[in-house]
């Protein structure tokens, strides 16, 4: 090789690309030469551009740095910087110098702080603010902002680089839809809507917005505030500190920032989950639907079959699945051959193209647990410690100790729970003076062993969730989550939610502890288990985006059916989609009363976000409910429509509307009728009137489509029975339904010459014949009258459904 040619191979494989423009300029420009970075020699940015048109879109309107320092709770900045080779020096007051290696890709920059000089003990650095003049798309979660052009990205590189700013020491970002207010810079959550999600790694400015990461020094004990507590002990922790935190930054074309992204991850091992070699986060199944349903392992046939007839491909299991929380060992009635009696299900399911998947309840630790009883775990998690002040024998029931601090917090105070040595003990109320006491205490609490204690032993506090359980310390967590990445090594699971994620706070690490856990558990699960993996949790960090394939959660079941967390399965949409995640509308629970309507509004949802449910059902409904056959296959055809992408993009606008109803019908394996439906719905009730006064009811509707027959459904209440119903539209058609109606009895007309009658559950129970001709409705505005025999009490109510449908769009399969 000649020394040119040499040199030149030489120059190309440099770690940057950068020049002295002036006296006064540093620069750093990435190797596809999309973007540059433009420092002033004093470390001070002065542009972030796109090199492709020469714009910046840095926000200079107040200063903005590489990286920050905080000391003792200061911040300080450069007053210097210098590049020599990949690294970037960083000067700091008269001594302080931090070294940055950083490494220019295509289309992105890495920095990793490997050194500082001069300086003394650091509590944080932060990476930024870095803002930016772009306003229009904020990823609070990814650290992606955009425009109609340009992206520019930040991602933590490792799990202790936090997105975020340090705002609270306790490491946990603010909880809140900061676009849902007026004032976006004030990142204060109370008396805020809370979400599931935070302010991290980009936030809105009132010039555009910013990105920020940081790194805290765990080098010592401090005393923070946690999970409701005012004074929480977080324990020192080794990962080498503020040295490490690395970070890269990228700028790209706007429809380029996902696949970015998906570079980054590939390039800087960071976890990146595949299907058959293609990335989860860009695959139609990553958020695929599933039923949610339990099952054992001798009965797992019939959840199969309802998996197979809705048509999806993921089995959930959300009974009684475990013995307890922690080791994880399965419940011996629904599986009494263990991890081998699950792994068969397993077995079973994967015959037919379906995987199965577990609820954990992460890092919580049920009271009957090896890790409380009979000898608790020493790793618990702790609120802080005292001493007890004298000897103590088996049976003493109050407990001086020399400070209360830890002990006096019954915010989150559940299990009132201390551990002495290898006892538990609870307690009831703590002395409210001098000397300090636990008073009516408990001893040898959940099966462990009352014992003598020792002077000036140490007492704990542990640390609970309302839930009635413990939580663990940093060591524990990583344990509990090698043992769920052993559950599912041993049984072939493939679908996992954490729940729960925010006991992880438990390790005193805040938002990284909660991202640690769900990361051990993927670094300790099988290569060939990982393909096509479906991970979700109802919360998310900056980098845990980078492990789970979609955000969920469940449990809405506190009203109807389309009334459970509407609003919130709403805003989540947006969230999502300026965070670069698979939609996801959460749970919803099949009862045996859901209309056939009621389930497509849900569908017609699921299409227009592009967004999965858990469908959350069980033998016992579907046995009760008569419609169930239907249901399935209403599932199936709405959900294989969907992920086949044929719902066109304007289509799926119009159909955001929660007030749009919609029918799908199948007209071939791969293409559909989808009717526009228009449902009015009234209520008839019983009313106290003036001698000789009608004691109808009349209501005006509009059908915005062409001439049909009337379809209606009638409700009655549950206190409700009546007979002589008659029905008259427009004044001059008229309808006699020549039967009596019972309590929560349903009555549909869908045209022709007879009527259905169906119980509350929606089964049949006979078909009556009607004289009735002509009954269509015309398109325009139309009455209809409604009378009827009320039999029962003054709450006696009825309620009615009218229903036209559009002319159908046919869709087809793109994918």
């Amino acid at each position: 090789m000649t020394l040119i040619k040499f040199l030149r191979l030489s120059l190309l494989s440099l770690n940057m690309v950068w020049c002295s423009c002036t006296d006064q300029n540093l620069e750093l420009t990435s190797k596809n030469d999309t973007l540059k970075l433009e420092f002033y020699k004093n470390g001070r940015f002065k542009s972030i551009t796109d090199n492709t048109i020469s714009k910046n879109y840095l926000d200079t309107t107040d200063p903005s740095y590489l990286m920050s320092i905080r000391m003792d709770s200061v911040f300080h900045y450069p007053h210097a910087m210098d590049i020599q080779e990949d690294i970037i020096s960083l000067h700091y007051g008269s001594s302080m110098v931090a070294k940055i290696k950083f490494e220019s890709k295509d289309d992105y920059f890495t920095f990793e702080l490997k050194d500082i000089h001069g300086a003394g003990p650091l509590d944080v650095i932060t990476w930024g603010p870095y803002p930016t003049t772009i306003g229009e798309t904020i990823g609070e979660t990814i650290g992606v902002v955009r425009n109609h052009d340009f992206a520019l990205g930040i991602q933590a590189l490792n799990l202790k680089t936090l997105g975020g700013f340090p705002y609270n020491d306790n490491d946990c970002m603010p909880e809140f839809d900061v676009f849902s207010q007026d004032d976006i810079t004030n990142i204060n959550s109370n008396d805020k809507p809370h979400v599931l999600y935070r302010i991290e790694a980009a936030k809105p400015t009132p010039n555009g917005s910013s990105l920020q990461t940081y790194c805290r020094n765990r080098y010592k004990d401090r005393i923070i505030e946690n999970l409701g507590h005012e004074k929480f002990l977080a324990p020192k922790y080794d990962d080498g500190g503020v040295i490490g935190s690395k970070i890269a930054i990228f700028g790209t074309p706007s429809d380029q920032a996902l696949e970015t992204i998906g570079s980054i991850e590939k390039a800087e091992g960071l976890p990146h989950p595949t299907k058959d070699g293609k990335w989860m986060k860009t695959l139609p199944e990553a958020s695929a639907s599933y039923i949610i349903m339990d099952f054992d392992q001798d009965h797992i046939d019939d959840a199969i079959e309802v998996t197979k007839k809705a048509g999806l491909k993921h089995l959930y299991h959300y009974g009684k699945t475990f013995e307890s929380w922690g080791h994880f060992q399965l419940f011996e009635d629904h599986f009494p051959d263990g991890y081998e009696g699950l792994k068969a299900c397993v077995e079973k399911a994967k015959e037919y193209g379906i995987s199965l998947g577990v609820h954990t309840l992460s890092n919580f630790i049920t009271t009957n647990d090896p890790y409380v009883t009979p000898v608790p775990d020493k790793r618990l998690a702790e609120v802080g410690q005292s001493v007890i002040l004298s000897d103590l024998d088996a049976h003493q029931t109050e407990i001086p100790i020399a400070s209360p601090e830890f002990f006096n917090q019954f915010k989150n105070n559940n299990l009132r729970t201390v551990r002495i040595n290898d006892e538990l003990i609870r307690y009831g109320e703590v002395s409210e003076h001098q000397p300090w006491m636990l008073l009516d205490c408990q001893r040898g609490a959940f099966n462990t062993k009352r014992s003598a204690h020792r002077k000036g032993t140490t007492i704990a506090k542990l640390l609970d969730h309302a839930y009635k359980v413990f939580l663990s310390n940093t060591d524990l967590t990583q344990e509990i989550s090698k043992n769920i990445a052993n559950l599912y090594n041993a049984t072939g699971l493939r679908q996992i939610s954490f729940d729960g994620l925010e006991g992880n706070k438990s390790t005193g690490l805040g938002n990284y502890g909660e991202a640690m856990m769900p990361y051990v558990w993927y670094a300790h699960l099988n290569d060939d288990l990982k393909n096509g993996l479906i991970i979700d949790a109802s919360r998310t960090t900056h980098f845990f985006w980078h492990i789970y394939t979609r955000m969920n959660w469940g449990e809405p079941w506190y009203a109807g059916f389309r009334e459970s967390q509407t609003e919130y399965r709403m805003k989540n949409q947006p969230y999502f989609r300026r965070n670069f995640m698979p939609g996801m509308l959460g749970w919803f629970q099949m009862t045996p009363k859901i209309s056939l309507e009621d389930i497509e509004w849900m569908l017609a949802r699921s299409a227009a976000f592009d967004a999965g449910f858990a469908f959350v059902t069980s033998k016992e409904t579907l046995s009760a409910h008569g419609q169930s056959e239907n249901i399935l296959e209403l599932v199936q055809q709405w959900e294989s429509a969907r992920l086949s992408g044929a719902f066109p993009k304007a289509l799926k606008q119009e159909m955001e509307d929660l007030k749009t109803e919609y029918h799908l019908e199948m007209i071939s394996e791969n293409s559909w009728h989808l009717f526009p439906t228009n449902i009015a719905s009234f209520s008839h009730t019983k009313k106290e009137k003036q001698p000789g006064e009608p004691l109808h009811s009349s209501f005006n509707f509009d059908n915005p489509f062409k001439k049909q027959p009337l379809q209606f459904t009638i409700k009655l209440s549950e206190s409700t029975s009546c007979r002589n119903i008659i029905m008259e539209l427009d004044n001059y058609k008229k309808m006699v339904l020549p039967i009596p109606l019972s309590p929560n009895q349903i009555v549909r007309y869908e045209g022709g010459d007879e009527l259905i009658l169906f119980d509350q559950h929606w089964n049949k129970i006979n078909t009556v014949a009607l004289e009735v001709s002509g009954l269509e409705i015309s398109k325009g505005k139309h009455t209809l009258t409604i009378d009827c025999e009320f039999l029962g009490n003054d709450t006696s109510e009825m309620n009615i459904e009218l229903k036209t449908l559009g002319k159908p769009k046919v869709l087809s399969k793109v994918h």
